[in-house]
Order: C-alpha cells, then structure tokens, then sequence
C-alpha cells in the first residue's frame, strides 16, 4: 500500500485588533443582525445558534448570483464565532469564482480591553486570488468598521 499525501495549496486571512471594551460588547457587535448590517453586509437569517443557516447578498458576476450561504459551525458565546463561507461558481475566473471558506471570530480578554481576531480560511489559490486580494483589504478596514460602531454604542 502506497501513502499518497495530497497537499493542498490554501490561505488565510488573519486580522487582529485590541480594543478597549469588554468581549460581550464586541460579541453583541459580531451577533446583532442590524449590527453586522452596519459593518459588513446586512445577514438575512442569521442567529448565533450552531446549525443556523444565513445568506449575505454583494455583488453577482457571471454565473454567480451573488449570494454567500453560511452556517454557523461554533459558538462559544463572548469567546468564538465560526462560520462556513461559500460562494461563487465553478465556471466563473477571478471575482466570483468558487469559494468554500470558514469565517472564525476569536474574543480574548487583556486586562480592560479584548482582542478581536478574524481567520478566514480555506482560499485556494490560485482559484480564489481575486477574492483573497480584495477580502484580505476588506477584513482589515472591516475590523476598524466594528471599532468605530462600539466606539459609538459605548
């Protein structure tokens, strides 16, 4: 018998950044419906119970129409959020190709202040460049998005 190791070329995104509130403000920011409308895309479906299914709607290219379907794969109140991420379609090249990625929310206190993380991972490259390139920026100024919405709730 002959072990075969398959390897599989994938990324992720990580970003991360401390904010002065406790976790169960930035929490109630990853899992209020009207709130991750403000700083992402408005959910339709969404609860933060394992098992939940929920879409986002952006932009269709292609064959694609534009809608991501996600499933709540862990919940770890005031602590973890985890998500499957998918999209796209086979017969699309760059912007709307397909996309099966998990969405991994981290909360860990430091003294006053949480540290926020986001992981998302499972982009293949180089199928899924486009949207690595441009969910790689869009996280980042998505992290300072929540920032700003606590900043205004607190």
């Amino acid at each position: 018998m002959t072990d075969i190791a398959v390897q599989t070329d994938t990324s992720q995104i990580v970003v991360e950044e401390l904010f002065p509130y406790a976790p169960e403000t930035l929490w109630k920011m990853l899992t209020t419906p009207a709130l991750i409308g403000r700083w992402l895309m408005e959910p339709t479906g969404f609860s933060p119970t394992q098992g939940a299914r929920f879409t986002f709607q952006t932009t269709p290219a292609g064959a694609w129409d534009g809608v991501i379907q996600c499933e709540v794969l862990e919940v770890v109140p005031n602590e973890r959020l985890s998500f499957a991420w998918r999209g796209g379609d086979d017969a699309n090249q760059g912007y709307g190709s397909r996309l099966d990625t998990v969405v991994t929310w981290t909360l860990a206190r430091e003294g006053d202040s949480t540290r926020l993380r986001l992981a998302h991972s499972g982009f293949h490259l180089p199928r899924n460049e486009t949207a690595y390139t441009r969910m790689s920026a869009g996280w980042t100024n998505i992290i300072g998005k929540i920032g700003d919405l606590a900043d205004t709730r607190n």
